[in-house]
């Protein structure tokens, strides 16, 4: 949606022009013409790349005076209704829109051939008031992207037929488009309007609020470092709502690694709506599994129930969830149950009609996200905030990896249709040949063979087209296969010097193909040139070039960090030098660090958080701990642990209690846990937290030392520099806490890993000029 707001436009008679509400024909209809099933079925449906293909083979098929992609806008009310038809023939009068599918006609279900004809029908009218056209011929033009063959359905209309059907589609939608024009309007009024929801700011959070507010301004994106406890949440939702009327904005996306910091938002969100009564629509998007009713259904109306005729029941649910002060998956849940919708998909929906919205990370970055691709669809202006963004790399590398099992193309053979086996079976050849390749337990190759990647693009090719001519679901091991070969191909599209080709072996008979990104940049810099503005922010962003060069920010990303409300008199910051933690001298460090431990707890005894490298190293230094001080109670951090069982870990600290929580640093409880006053009053981190030493880690770091220069630092020892200073965060959460950080190793004291702890830490001990230096 994009609304045409600003100084009224004020026409020849001097009379002020209503407000537009701009709306693409596609988005109209949607509105009002989509009817049914919900329906959400795999199916082999083209690529983008394959349907602009299929587009280009009818449009070469026409006569020399073919239009292709002719641009067509009319009016209706407050409306303003825009759209490109996919070409007419002036000789024939006729209008074409052309729909690419694959595998059975017969299998593309009627509530869609439903909504392809309004489409065509609201171009056909918008061309007949262009040209002054009496009537024109509509084609609805499908195109098998498989034969390459096409099937036409064709009908006449006249002017006044098709007047007469767009209006009835403008007037069902005119009402909301008013209401969505006075909401906007009541919006930003009450933004422009709003202050500040608390007496004052807290020490740094003006000075975050007024460099996110200057980056909207801007229009620049913005790397925020800023100290836990100073209120980043709201300091960043704050001045990006502020300058929304003046920037025009659409849409604010508030982005989290994990569920605590979306909570976080939310309750900011709800915050800054009682504080100025604003008119702000603010929705939580869930992961599908955890917002699903009927986990045990596929998605759609044969077998589940809030699918079936799901868009007949829709704009009653859509009402509804307008009407709700914040839509969070509770209300979702909710409403969708009392109108019978799926609560998921209303989610979906609501994405549309919301101001801000709040979901994770993979909603925005990865490469099928659903906001960025309707944010490009729609056209909005929005702002972009990513919490906890320190997370961003590691979580942008696994969305642009993909990998394959040679035992998964075994199974997937196994079960394999006669044509789809064969495909396969070449696969497998070309597989062998490129283990040749690769002699070694771990190899990087330079390049993925072409030969592997023809067979693999004809083996989902041959699977696509299987399933498309049986439409029935695939085996779950050819399935498997299938997702994994579809991810490795459209990878293998876009390979280059980002990612790394790597052949691991598991065994004498299995071998494990992995496209590996290790620089995001590429795929991510779209997402910052797209948005209005994009802010990262963390206690954990130094240094900033770190991030700026693995994620692909722009050249004017502007670069803060903020000042600690916290003084050097709140913690302790002790280095054990004498101790290492270096995998070879683990053994030897137990006892140690055991009594270095009981030593503190004895000077001060309350609640206190250990944090080890790995599972073996924490079980391996509780059992020392119990063993040698059974008096101190001690509960630990296990493997896979639900939700609840988290809960209960946290539990434990009480304020008043006393006791030692074992943690594996970077997991659930070295970030994103907030333990203010004496429920936490200190924290052992026995380790720098380095990843681990080994073949893949070390081709990054090369990799690393080719494009930046800086192996060592971008693989090793700032992403574990990362994981130690959010670990020793969670001890002073407020102005008011008071604690010790024992950092256990002797590297520690060296001045390069000195410089990367906080400015305002005084180690004791520090190494004099080891502070960072801003950019």
């Amino acid at each position: 949606m994009t609304i045409d707001t600003g100084t009224p436009r004020i026409d020849d008679t001097g009379a002020p022009q209503q407000r537009r509400y701009m709306v693409a024909v596609r988005a109209l209809c949607e509105f009002t013409a989509k009817q049914g099933d919900l329906d959400l079925r795999f199916t082999p449906s083209p690529t983008a790349q394959e349907g602009i293909q299929g587009h280009a083979i009818v449009a070469a098929r026409r006569d020399d005076n073919y239009r292709s992609e002719v641009a067509l806008e009319g009016s209706y009310g407050p409306l303003h209704v825009r759209g490109r038809a996919d070409g007419y023939d002036p000789d024939k009068n006729l209008v074409e829109e052309v729909k690419t599918y694959r595998g059975q006609l017969s299998s593309i279900p009627a509530n869609h051939r439903h909504l392809h004809w309004a489409q065509l029908r609201v171009y056909g009218h918008l061309l007949c008031e262009q040209l002054n056209l009496p009537a024109v011929n509509l084609a609805l033009v499908y195109f098998d992207i498989g034969s390459q063959q096409e099937t036409s359905y064709s009908e006449m209309r006249t002017r006044e037929e098709l007047a007469t059907l767009f209006a009835d589609q403008c007037a069902r939608f005119t009402a909301w488009a008013e209401q969505e024009l006075a909401h906007r309007a009541a919006r930003d009024a009450a933004l422009e309007a709003m202050r500040f929801p608390h007496a004052d700011f807290r020490p740094g959070q003006r000075q975050l609020a007024e460099a996110v507010f200057r980056a909207n301004a801007g229009k620049r994106c913005l790397l925020a470092q800023a100290p836990t406890g100073i209120g980043k949440t709201i300091g960043t939702l704050f001045p990006v709502l502020k300058a929304a009327p003046k920037q025009e904005l659409d849409k604010l996306f508030f982005l989290a690694a994990k569920t605590p910091g979306r909570q976080l938002a939310l309750d900011a969100a709800a915050t800054l709506k009682r504080a100025a009564a604003l008119p702000l629509r603010v929705l939580e998007l869930s992961a599908r599994d955890k917002a699903c009713e009927h986990p045990d259904k596929a998605c759609h109306g044969d077998v589940c129930p809030l699918a079936k005729g799901f868009y007949d029941r829709l704009p009653a649910a859509r009402a509804a969830a307008l009407d709700a002060s914040l839509l969070d998956r509770a209300t979702l849940r909710e409403i969708g149950l009392a109108h019978d919708v799926c609560p998921y998909y209303l989610g979906s929906e609501m994405t549309r009609w919301s101001d801000a919205i709040v979901g994770d990370y993979n909603y925005w970055f990865d490469g099928g996200a659903m906001l960025y691709n309707l944010a490009q669809a729609n056209g909005w202006r929005v702002s972009v905030l990513a919490d906890e963004a320190h997370n961003l790399v590691s979580r942008a590398r696994g969305m642009y990896s993909a990998s394959l099992e040679r035992a998964s193309l075994r199974a997937a053979r196994a079960v394999a249709p006669p044509v789809v086996a064969k495909v396969l079976e070449k696969l497998g050849r070309a597989w062998t040949g490129v283990s040749k390749e690769a002699p070694l337990p771990y190899q990087v190759l330079d390049k993925i063979p072409p030969k592997f990647t023809d067979l693999l693009a004809t083996a989902v090719s041959a699977i696509t087209e299987h399933l498309a001519e049986q439409a029935v679901p695939l085996d779950p091991a050819l399935q498997e296969f299938y997702f994994d070969a579809l991810q490795f191909a459209r990878l293998a599209e876009s390979f280059g010097p980002h990612s790394l080709f790597d052949l691991t072996r598991e065994d004498e008979r299995d071998t494990v193909l992995c496209i590996r990104n290790v620089i995001p940049a590429p795929f991510l810099g779209p997402r910052f040139a797209f948005a209005h503005a994009t802010t990262l922010f963390s206690a954990t962003l130094s240094p900033w070039n770190y991030f700026a060069d693995l994620l692909g920010m722009p050249e004017t990303t502007a670069w803060v960090d903020v000042d600690s409300p916290f003084r050097a008199s709140q913690l302790d910051v002790h280095v054990a030098r004498g101790i290492s933690t270096r995998y070879q001298q683990r053994a030897a460090s137990l006892g140690p660090i055991s009594d270095l431990m009981a030593r503190q707890y004895a000077q001060a005894p309350g609640n206190y958080l250990a944090f080890f490298s790995s599972f073996d190293y924490l079980q391996q230094a509780l059992a020392r701990f119990e063993r040698e001080h059974p008096d101190i109670p001690t509960w630990t951090q296990a493997r896979r642990m639900s939700e609840p069982e988290r809960a209960e870990f946290l539990a434990r600290f009480v304020p008043g209690g006393r006791g030692v929580g074992f943690a594996v640093l970077g997991g659930s409880f070295g970030e994103g846990v907030d333990l203010p006053g004496d429920r936490l009053i200190g924290a052992f981190v026995a380790t720098l937290g380095l990843p681990q030493v080994n073949p893949v880690n070390e081709q990054v770091k090369l990799r690393m030392d080719e494009l930046f220069g800086a192996g060592y630092d971008y693989t090793y020892l700032y992403p574990g520099m990362q994981k130690v200073v959010q670990a020793a965060g969670r001890v002073i959460r407020t102005e008011q806490d008071r604690g010790t950080v024992w950092l256990i190793d002797d590297r520690f004291a060296r001045p390069e890993v000195q410089a990367l702890l906080p400015a305002w830490w005084h180690v004791e001990g520090k190494t004099a000029g080891s502070s960072a230096a801003a950019p």
